[in-house]
């Protein structure tokens, strides 16, 4: 029988950290936080498993040459188990979000579940694989707003988007290494989505200084998210620049993963939901010891 250990190796479970962040930043931003986000986060966790087991799945034949340790090859979980536990979770995910936030909710994880697949099945060893999986997590972060304006949760979509680009170009040179050009070009870009971040149209001045100063106060909880984010995420790209080695590439794709939830927390305060922005940084830590025990790469 297959183990639970192992489940939660093809799944890829710690990283499922960094995803909540993704449906609270969007609903933040949105103006659409209440009692359904809980439920959505929840749906989107579900397909995010579904997207990492399917992944094994689609790419077992090549695990069994270039990651033999992983459940499939090593044949901890059979292949078929593998395809049950994504549809199943797929299942499941579109089943909760359609619960919880309706029509809106289910023509965002619709398409967020297609893509997913669509990703793993074809697009991922193609040129268009990085944007296709941008594309999965700008729409998470749009089913967290299904419930509000959802245009207000584009900037924060675009924002997260980019963030995977990095991640996923990195992640397709884990095996054999990258030159220098890729990690410059990745870093480049981390540096620019952290100086955006802190960023929001300032409001009309009051005369007032309380105010003024209650405007700085929200700007710096962001601020200090965004730096945190860029400091640790950038660290692991300057490694691979100065060694672009299989596995300082691994370790710079593991901390774009763990350390997504500091980016999601700054977008999260930068809505003005500061205390629940601190709260979703608070999961890169914890992602970063659970990686530990389970690869979320």
């Amino acid at each position: 029988m297959t183990r639970l250990a192992d489940l939660a190796d093809l799944v890829r479970a710690p990283a499922a950290l960094s995803v909540p962040g993704d449906v609270l930043s969007g609903a933040a931003a949105a103006g659409a936080l209440g009692p359904r986000t809980p439920a959505l986060a929840g749906a989107s966790v579900l397909l995010y498993w579904a997207g990492m087991a399917a992944n094994d799945w689609a790419d077992r034949r090549l695990d069994a040459l270039e990651r033999p340790e992983r459940p499939i090859p090593s044949g901890r979980v059979r292949p078929a188990v593998a395809l049950g536990v994504a549809s199943g979770l797929t299942a499941a995910g579109l089943a909760v979000a359609t619960a919880a936030g309706g029509r809106r909710a289910a023509a965002v994880a619709l398409p967020l579940a297609a893509t997913i697949w669509g990703y793993d099945l074809r697009a991922k060893n193609t040129a268009a694989g990085p944007a296709v999986m941008a594309a999965c997590r700008g729409l998470d972060v749009l089913l967290g707003a299904s419930g509000g304006r959802v245009v207000r949760a584009l900037p924060a979509a675009l924002t997260v988007a980019a963030h995977t680009w990095t991640v996923t170009a990195l992640s397709r040179r884990e095996v054999t290494g990258a030159d220098r050009r890729l990690p410059g070009l990745t870093l480049a870009g981390t540096a620019l989505i952290a100086l955006a971040t802190p960023a929001r149209p300032t409001p009309p001045a009051t005369g007032r200084g309380g105010s003024s100063r209650a405007a700085r106060l929200g700007n710096l909880v962001p601020a200090v998210l965004a730096a945190g984010y860029a400091t640790r995420y950038g660290r692991a790209q300057a490694r691979v620049l100065a060694d672009p080695s299989p596995a300082r590439v691994r370790a710079a794709v593991g901390a774009g993963i763990t350390g997504l939830p500091a980016l999601q927390g700054a977008l999260t305060a930068r809505a003005g939901a500061r205390m629940l922005g601190l709260a979703v940084a608070g999961a890169a830590p914890l992602g970063r010891r659970l990686a530990r025990l389970i690869s979320p790469t």
